[in-house]
């Protein structure tokens, strides 16, 4: 036995009872018997070790000395050697913590700490992290000794529950009426447990968390509802099988909307849940009817999320008259590189039944794609694409497109380019295009396939070192410029057929402009320029008289040939500006007008050694041709041309007194954008087939009510007067009796968009503008009734801020498009009114759930209501009803649709619509 002069501490363990008495504290030996007598006692049963150490080193406990038949009794100044060969290491093993990681805390009222049942419990406002585990509720109550924690509810001073508890581990949060959770074996015991999984919100009664990535619930409803706890509508199940951000895999499922269980059940469904922005699965068609094709399933297919850069989406509708339609849809993209889109349709359209009268059958399609290239991902070089082209009646005859718009457009256009620039000294450029117009009324094609554009920037070559160009000199520069064209005309019917690319036309030019600029008098800015051109084709014509067709032969000879031309202009303009004050003191301060007459004369040599004579008929009468006429660029003049252009444009701006009185500067208002004079006088005239001056072109435009309403004007003054037959005649109209001019067109246009919210529309109808109609809703709104889970109204948005109350707001939000035409026209002293008519659109929130829209016009030349259409949405919270109705014409349809907003549950919808007359 050690003694030490000090306190002596005994750590007693007895063997028979195992009994741990622990800093029994004994004063020293010498001072008390008593002491001793207690201390033989207890070695006498057999309890083992005894330890002491000094008070100011209580905190590191010496260590244990091995029991022996006698203990020996050690004096206070013992050295460390003989106690170090009597210790032996304790044979008790300790305990390893329950928590393996640091975990922090805290709570607003307390933190307590119980010894003796080794919990700790926050109070209020209580929070909890430990490893991946975050958790925040009204009381926390942490076992040591169960590795669990238990977080619940707490009553406020009303006793009204309040602070539910909030589990996070990882991505996944559930929000609970009380939760249990295990550490070590990562279950829980979760009761009314709330949590979202993307735009799921599920409720369950009892969640058991079986490991990090299984749940089962039971009494379980889910919803993509704002308010998980009364949601408009919900799916009820029993059985549950949760796996976060992957998969919902449920038992018997019925739908129930407002509390009132529908007779949709499913004995079990499936739903993806997945972080990725799309997953494959099938698309569930809808059911209509057609009085001309009878019963139907459309927009059935199978969407494919290929990975993350592009998708494809395979739908198709089949009627039970035979019909049938197939569409391919696919986006793509890539950061910092490209992205775009392709559409493919194709439809087989039967009207009636074989055998009756009306019947009929054809096939139709429509090819769009675009495509634009990041700038970023190499600024040399683009790559962009437009296209929109098919049959020309796919948009009249079209069973999945609802747009007027596209409908009246008699034009499609596409276009496909390709754009590098050498970065060399001069610099070079090369494109190339391919290009499409098509007239959907006449059926006729033209296409390039495609045109080659080259190019080499202005080199100087009388610049000095200095690099000043200054002078008539100094400033003569030239360029070499290349065109190329592949030309192609043709029809629908010949689309891409053999005889397409025989009719095709090829075609090189090459330009080499050489131009200069300087200064008249200080005031007056000239210009000069010659142009030298060389065109090369592969194909020429050669006209014969054929005595025995009695007509004129076209061969079309096939081999290179080209021409040479070249001509000279020179222009002269400068600026004039005029101001007019009316005082400081007045509304309208002054007046700026500023005025840029030019004047160009250009001189064509004439080319007649390309022409050639030919027989007209069997009189011998002979007349000229040119071998090049009807080529890709044209044939070169017969006869020069002498001509000086007159162009004067204007523009008109005030400076008006500001409304707001703090502001000393006055605030300057655009009058007219531009008014413009232009005409041109021909000095080779010979007053019978050619007369001397041309017609005055004017056009002007300008925009009122800040910017909101664009006007533009234009018209035709010609200055000579016609004969009874319509033709021009060598003679002045006033000489004729007339006036100056006879305006002989004009027309006006305004196009006004306002709003009360003080912008306008922040989003366009971009489908009808790629379809070839207008941007606008003038024409009614693009529908797609592939999807119609988008709302028709420009500005729709969930305002989940707004907060409504039992009276709608004063200002009711609205906005309204118009657009007036007017066309007069006296080319031959008809003098009347070609064309005058007015569009409108307008749409308004009518109460904060419902809005409205109308579009529709007037014709006051044919005295009638031209395309109408009525359109009503209502916002259902997490469903949306839609209708709209076009009453008149033989575009006449109506649709309705009413269907869940989310994404995930698009395929729970019901759509109907009707057929137009088309």
């Amino acid at each position: 036995m050690i003694i030490f002069d000090k306190k002596l501490y005994v750590s007693l363990t007895c063997q028979k009872t195992s009994h741990n008495f622990t800093k029994i504290a004994f004063k020293p030996l010498h001072t008390n018997l008593f002491n001793i007598v207690l201390l033989s006692f207890f070695l006498t049963l057999g309890c083992g070790n005894l330890y002491s150490q000094e008070i100011k080193n209580k905190k590191k406990p010496l260590p244990t000395v091995k029991q022996t038949d006698k203990p020996k009794t050690a004096v206070t100044d013992i050295t460390p050697a003989p106690i170090a060969d009597t210790i032996k290491l304790d044979t008790v093993k300790t305990k390893k913590n329950a928590l393996d990681a640091v975990t922090k805390y805290k709570a607003k009222d307390y933190a307590k700490y119980d010894r003796k049942n080794k919990t700790l419990t926050l109070y209020n406002e209580a929070e909890l992290y430990y490893k991946d585990v975050e958790l925040k509720s009204g009381i926390i109550v942490l076992n040591l000794e169960k590795d669990e924690v238990y977080a619940g509810r707490i009553r406020d001073s009303a006793g009204v529950l309040i602070q539910y508890p909030n589990f996070k581990q990882g991505p996944s949060e559930v929000q609970p009426d009380s939760i249990r959770f295990n550490f070590k074996t990562k279950k829980a015991l979760i009761y009314n447990s709330r949590t979202e999984q993307g735009e799921f919100k599920i409720k369950a009664a009892i969640t058991k968390k079986e490991n990090d990535s299984v749940y089962f619930l039971k009494g379980a409803r889910f919803t993509t509802a704002k308010d998980i706890d009364d949601p408009e509508y919900y799916f009820r199940t029993n059985k549950v099988k949760f796996v976060p951000n992957k998969k919902v895999v449920v038992g018997t499922t019925q739908m129930v909307i407002a509390d009132v269980p529908t007779p949709l059940v499913l004995p079990f469904a499936f739903f993806p849940m997945t972080k990725e922005k799309s997953v494959s699965g099938i698309i569930v068609p809808s059911y209509n009817d057609s009085n001309t094709r009878g019963f139907s399933l459309q927009n059935m297919g199978y969407y494919f999320a290929l990975n993350d850069n592009y998708d494809l989406t395979v739908l198709a509708d089949y009627y039970t008259n035979g019909s049938y339609a197939m569409r391919f849809e696919s986006a793509y993209a890539t950061r910092y590189k490209y992205r775009g889109n392709l559409n493919v349709r194709f439809e087989n359209l039967i009207n009636s039944e074989r055998g009756y009268p009306d019947y009929s059958k054809e096939n139709i399609y429509n090819i769009q794609w675009s495509h634009s290239k990041d700038s970023k991902s190499n600024p040399n070089s683009s790559f962009s694409a437009s296209v929109n082209m098919g049959s020309s009646k796919y948009f009249k005859r079209s069973i999945n497109q609802a747009n007027v718009g596209s409908n009246l457009n008699n034009t499609l256009n596409s276009s496909i380019s390709y754009n590098k620039t050498f970065n060399t000294i001069p610099q070079a450029r090369f494109s190339l295009t391919a290009t499409h117009s098509q007239n959907t009324q006449t059926e006729q094609i033209q296409m390039t396939l495609p045109t080659l554009q080259a190019s080499v920037d202005r080199v100087y070559p009388f610049v000095g070192k200095d690099g000043v160009k200054k002078g008539f000199i100094k400033n003569i520069n030239l360029q070499y410029n290349l065109s190329g064209k592949n030309n192609i005309n043709t029809t629908d019917s010949l689309f891409f057929k053999p005889q397409m690319f025989r009719d095709a036309q090829i075609g090189m030019q090459h330009s080499i402009p050489i131009s200069t600029n300087f200064k008249v008098f200080k005031y007056f800015s000239a210009g000069a320029s010659t142009n030298y051109q060389e065109t090369w084709v592969t194909k020429t014509i050669d006209k014969n008289y054929d005595p025995e067709k009695g007509q004129i032969v076209n061969t079309t000879v096939n081999g290179f040939d080209a021409f040479r031309t070249y001509n000279f202009s020179t222009n002269l303009g400068t600026t004039i500006y005029g101001t007019f004050n009316f005082g400081s003191d007045k509304k309208i301060q002054s007046i700026r007008h500023v005025m840029r007459p030019t004047v160009t004369y250009s001189y064509t040599p004439s080319f007649d050694q390309y022409y050639n004579n030919y027989t007209v008929d069997a009189t011998g009468r002979i007349s000229t041709y040119s071998r090049f006429d009807g080529g890709i660029f044209g044939a070169p003049g017969k006869s020069n041309s002498n001509i000086v252009s007159f162009a004067l444009s204007n523009t008109f701006e005030a400076k008006v007194r500001d409304r707001d009185s703090t502001k000393t500067e006055p605030k300057k208002i655009m009058l007219l954008n531009n008014l413009n004079f232009s005409t041109s006088y021909n000095f080779n005239a010979d007053g019978k087939e050619t007369l001397a001056w041309q017609p005055v072109l004017v056009s002007g435009g300008t925009q009122l009510f800040d910017n909101k309403m664009n006007v533009n004007f234009g018209a035709t003054l010609d200055p000579y007067a016609i004969d009874n037959g319509g033709a021009r005649i060598n003679t002045y109209n006033i000489d004729n009796g007339g006036s100056l001019f006879r305006m002989t067109s004009a027309n006006v246009t305004l196009n006004y968009s306002f709003s009360n919210k003080g912008t306008g529309k922040e989003q366009e109808n971009k489908q009808s503008e790629r379809n070839g109609g207008r941007k606008d809703d003038l024409f009614g709104t693009n529908t797609d009734l592939n999807d119609s889970r988008n709302s028709q109204f420009a500005n729709d948005k969930d305002d989940e801020d707004d907060v409504i109350t039992e009276f709608f707001k004063a200002k009711i939000p609205w906005d309204m498009t118009m657009a007036y035409s007017l066309t007069y026209s006296n080319i031959n002293r008809e003098n009347k009114i070609t064309g005058n008519s007015i569009m409108i659109s307008a749409n308004m929130d009518i109460t904060p759930k419902w809005k409205g829209g109308v579009s529709t016009g007037y014709d006051f030349v044919q005295k009638g209501v031209t395309f109408t259409q009525f359109r009503f949405e209502r916002d259902l919270l997490s469903w949306r009803m839609a209708f709209n109705w076009s009453p008149l014409g033989v575009n006449s349809n109506w649709n309705f649709f009413i269907g869940i907003k989310s994404g995930m549950l698009s395929d729970i919808k019901w759509n109907k619509r009707s057929t137009s007359n088309r």
